[in-house]
């Protein structure tokens, strides 16, 4: 089977991680061959260069470069794909034109979110209604984001993000991590998010600082890109700044969870996050806020809990009943990670994808 990938950047995100594991999935079993279309020059995980594949970095001149058509065209027509499977709305739409022309079967795979309030003047939700009637396959990381999208069910699947255990083995010891970022507080709490529109870093920072206002006991984790940046800053009380590590985008992601004893995801909207599937593999206990696929990954009261948008003293409250409860925290923990062994595992998840692959092409 030949695979044609498609994907607007390889920045530090989830469906770019999504996308690496499954590509190293596929570079195991073998009997697949496949190339990657990126749309810049961002390449977060560098591990993609172990995998030996043709990568072509198409360079917008601007914003709606219609040049990119025409390229993707040629490598089309000279790679010959069984199918291409597009990861995001921007290359779902430069892609189109070129498959339907060669006949080429289209897999989109742009919902990766699961908005409340999708509506006509959301450019994504253009982009789907666009892209979706032309897709012989519409895949999404949750049942919630295909319901936002209002994806057609006849071609309409959910595949649900895989975790790679192999991914803890260079994971180094929670004192060792600790001793980097300088903590000295008896616990960590964590958030793992890119600091953006979707993200709610004002409701976790808010939290956090309802809880130092109690104790001191405690230090808090930001990471992801522009965690660090100046707008991220100005969220934190200058009287609390010293029990916070914002640390920007990083490669070591698993090491820093696993010196958590706690970890949050607040958010606007979301998919099926990979933060909450890593603070899991790692044995820690979630706080996220419900709604989207995050209800689909946490069961309430038992691997975590899950906590109503942009309230931040439910959040704090939760926290502080995890600090304070060790049995509690534990078995959260070691729930969760059975829950991923079972559920979303990486070999259940690119066993699900190849055999996708091959009814597609098979139809």
């Amino acid at each position: 089977m030949k695979i044609l990938f498609s994907i607007d950047s390889f920045s530090a995100g989830g469906k770019e991680r999504r996308l690496m594991e499954l590509m190293k999935g596929l570079k195991l079993n073998g009997e697949n061959d496949f190339q990657l279309i990126i749309l810049s020059n961002d390449i977060h995980f560098k591990e993609i260069h172990d995998l030996d594949i043709t990568i072509h970095h198409l360079i917008r001149t601007t914003k709606k470069d219609v040049t990119i058509f025409k390229k993707i065209y040629t490598i089309c027509q000279s790679y010959k794909p069984d199918l291409a499977h597009c990861w995001d709305s921007m290359s779902a739409v430069y892609v189109l034109p070129a498959l339907k022309l060669l006949q080429i079967k289209f897999v989109n795979g742009m919902v990766t979110d699961a908005p409340a309030n999708a509506g006509s003047l959301n450019k994504y939700w253009l982009r789907a209604r666009l892209t979706f009637p032309f897709s012989d396959l519409i895949i999404g990381n949750s049942n919630a984001g295909l319901k936002a999208y209002n994806a057609p069910r006849s071609k309409s699947i959910c595949i649900y993000n895989g975790f790679n255990f192999d991914r803890l083995k260079s994971v180094i010891s929670t004192s060792e991590m600790r001793a980097q970022l300088g903590i000295r507080s008896k616990y960590v709490v964590g958030m793992v998010a890119t600091f953006s529109e979707y993200k709610d870093y004002a409701t976790y920072f808010s939290a956090c600082q309802m809880i130092l206002k109690k104790r001191d006991d405690v230090t808090f984790l930001a990471i992801g890109n522009r965690t660090d940046s100046w707008e991220s800053t100005q969220l934190i009380d200058t009287q609390y700044i010293d029990y916070f590590r914002l640390l920007g985008s990083r490669s070591d992601v698993e090491s820093l969870i696993n010196c958590m004893d706690v970890g949050v995801l607040a958010t606007f909207t979301e998919g099926v996050s990979n933060a909450i599937l890593e603070y899991m593999a790692l044995g820690k206990p979630v706080i996220a806020t419900a709604g989207g696929g995050t209800v689909e990954i946490i069961e309430n009261n038992k691997t975590g809990f899950l906590v109503n948008a942009m309230d931040p003293i439910s959040l704090s409250e939760k926290i502080e009943l995890l600090l304070t409860n060790e049995g509690l925290r534990l078995r959260m923990g070691e729930a969760g990670k059975q829950r991923v062994h079972t559920h979303f595992s990486i070999r259940k998840m690119v066993d699900e994808f190849l055999l996708n692959y091959q009814r597609t092409i098979a139809q």
